[in-house]
């Protein structure tokens, strides 16, 4: 079988997400693509090595390759050339996922992801291969050097992430923004989307994407987990042992993080409420550390902050109900969700395991940065007000804001418009649906492998979804 010329970079972080794309690239290699996987850490480019597959070791190729990821002069020569007017923005995951103060550590690790990536597209090019970058979304700093250096050069980057429909995906070209969903014309609805949607309401459950079940779990039980410190352990010892490199290396901060998870879950139940018989809005908490906030909602990075002006501004005919995340569970701090409820009478925090659509069902209206909630809440004819880069912001039964000021007038504009008929956003979840692709990160069932690989061949097949 010919092998195309153009050569499938997909970044992998870590084994877990690496023991899912070994068998990705030999399906796709098998199809006559050439497919190189670049490991951002060692242990996963030993696998993969192991496996047959082509891989570069992106921290040891950045280390001997360009310029010295501490020269401060090409640092910045490469940040111009990459056309970005400084990188605070582009550190502050990092800052805010591993608590990292250091710049000039930051600043290392990114020229030598940079270093590495300038590598391997230079070798390509020396080949007369083009390349296509393929990447799980995120913000950390081996996405975003690697996404720059192919963007400097013009070739394709496609974003993967899990979509709002179960067991679909979204492949976004060149952006680090929500996938932009173009309302349909038509007002035509598949028999496959009604029965999805339909089946949705009926089970009234919250769309969890399979590689992240295990997050959907009690705080304390994180902490307690047996794999989990069994995991902990073998990392602490190829970390400090035996000196392998890891791109998500912050064990101990990582443990640290969630034994302090599991003190907040156990304070906050003194705090939790049940849904009140008062009229109220609904604002769902979303995962802090989620790029949707760091990255693609800045402005709504500090949730808190972001509620206590809900709670200044909100009618006074209604109250304001929030709840924690499922997933992250304690990850707000206790201590200020405790003074918001000495403040403010009008502070409703829900138990995290209430059913969202029986929260969403009862609300008045939903705020949302760009919470699958708010998704949901449109399914149910609920007015939606949405405050950052969702998917469904596009939607024209969404009450759009641009900065958090506009949020009380449009909150009202919203109340007093009241629920609608949920068929009228049916034509918009229709376009929605044909803008995602079946299939599952990170699940290493043949038959979901087989589906991911075929759906990833179409997506590049495409120089732009257009709707």
């Amino acid at each position: 079988m010919a092998t195309s010329a153009r050569t499938i970079l997909i970044t992998t972080l870590a084994e877990y997400q690496t023991r899912f794309w070994i068998p990705v690239a030999q399906r796709l290699r098998a199809a006559g693509h050439d497919v190189e996987l670049l490991a951002f850490d060692d242990r996963s480019a030993e696998m993969s090595a192991a496996e047959g597959v082509p891989v570069t070791n992106m921290y040891r190729e950045g280390l001997k390759a360009g310029p010295s990821p501490d020269d401060r002069g090409a640092f910045d020569a490469r940040v111009a050339a990459y056309g970005l007017d400084g990188t605070n923005f582009l550190f502050s995951h990092e800052r805010f996922t591993f608590g990292i103060r250091d710049t000039a550590a930051l600043r290392r690790r990114f020229m030598i992801y940079a270093n590495a990536m300038e590598t391997v597209l230079d070798r390509l090019e020396g080949h007369g291969k083009q390349a296509e970058l393929v990447q799980e979304l995120g913000g950390f700093l081996s996405v975003i050097a690697s996404f720059y250096a192919a963007r400097r050069r013009n070739i394709r980057n496609w974003f993967i992430e899990p979509s709002f429909f179960r067991g679909r995906m979204y492949f976004t070209p060149d952006t680090l923004g929500a996938p932009d969903v173009m309302p349909s014309p038509a007002d035509v609805v598949s028999p496959e989307v009604r029965a999805y949607l339909d089946d949705t309401l009926t089970q009234r459950a919250i769309v969890i994407p399979k590689k992240d079940q295990h997050h959907y779990s009690a705080a304390f039980k994180k902490v307690v987990n047996l794999r989990n410190a069994r995991r902990l352990t073998e990392k602490l010892w190829d970390q400090f042992a035996l000196g392998k490199h890891q791109e998500f290396g912050h064990n101990l901060r990582h443990a640290r993080v969630h034994a302090a998870m599991a003190l907040n879950a156990t304070r906050l139940r003194k705090l939790y409420k049940p849904i009140p018989d008062a009229p109220f809005v609904y604002y769902p908490f979303h995962v802090p550390a989620d790029m949707a906030l760091t990255l693609r909602s800045p402005d709504y990075l500090d949730q808190v902050a972001t509620v206590d002006f809900l709670l200044r501004t909100i009618p006074d005919s209604h109250v304001l109900v929030v709840k924690e995340h499922p997933a992250q569970i304690g990850a707000i701090s206790a201590d200020r969700l405790f003074e918001l409820a000495r403040r403010f009478d009008n502070f409703v925090l829900l138990p995290p395991q209430t059913n969202n659509y029986t929260v969403l069902n009862r609300a008045d209206a939903v705020i949302s940065v760009n919470s699958k909630s708010g998704a949901e809440a449109l399914l149910l004819g609920k007015p939606v007000v949405v405050m950052g880069d969702a998917f469904y912001r596009s939607c024209p039964l969404v009450y759009a804001v641009d900065r958090l000021a506009d949020v009380p007038a449009r909150l009202r504009e919203a109340l007093s418009a009241g629920p609608f008929d949920p068929a009228r956003g049916a034509p918009y979840f229709e376009s929605a649906w044909r803008s995602s692709y079946p299939g599952e990160l990170y699940i290493s069932d043949p038959k979901l492998l087989d589906t991911f690989a075929a759906s990833l061949r179409a997506a590049i097949a495409e120089p732009a979804r257009v709707n």
